[in-house]
């Protein structure tokens, strides 16, 4: 869990209505961080659209389709069936995209870093520095993101 992420959401009022686009913002660029670790199509294309969606060329409706869609596929993953675990980054990052497309940025936050340390190996989940540079590259992105959507 990214602490100084929580506490940069926290002052920047993330979970109030208005914030919407920024938490939708926020969880496209960490889901799209994954997206080469994405397995299933239809992740890949519930990410398309909730990129068309935050650029304004999709409906409400359909992200909320693709999220009902993404949420399914995410829980019916079937994660690895090898012994060193690989597909177990793309279970996280599909899970990634579903939270983003639900509007829930920080829990896509933190599924794209640990997809992003898993895919190092499956060691590094238990190393608490292997997220730094994944963490601090969510902060500096949602700051950036942040200043961008200042309602």
């Amino acid at each position: 869990m990214n602490e100084e992420l929580r506490a940069a959401a926290a002052a920047a009022n993330l979970m109030a209505v208005e914030r919407t686009k920024l938490r939708l913002a926020f969880g496209l660029a960490c889901a799209e961080r994954v997206a080469h670790l994405l397995e299933d199509s239809r992740a890949k294309d519930g990410l398309v659209l909730l990129r068309a969606f935050v650029e304004g060329r999709s409906s409400e409706v359909a992200l909320r389709a693709a999220g009902d869609e993404l949420a399914a596929v995410a829980r019916s993953h079937p994660g690895s069936k090898s012994l060193d675990g690989g597909s177990h980054a793309a279970v996280s990052a599909t899970h990634a995209v579903a939270h983003a497309l639900a509007g829930r940025a920080l829990d896509a936050a933190d599924y794209a870093a640990y997809a992003a340390v898993y895919a190092y190996g499956g060691y590094a989940v238990s190393d608490p520095s292997a997220f730094g540079s994944e963490f601090d590259w969510q902060v500096r992105e949602f700051t950036r993101l942040a200043a961008l959507n200042a309602d």
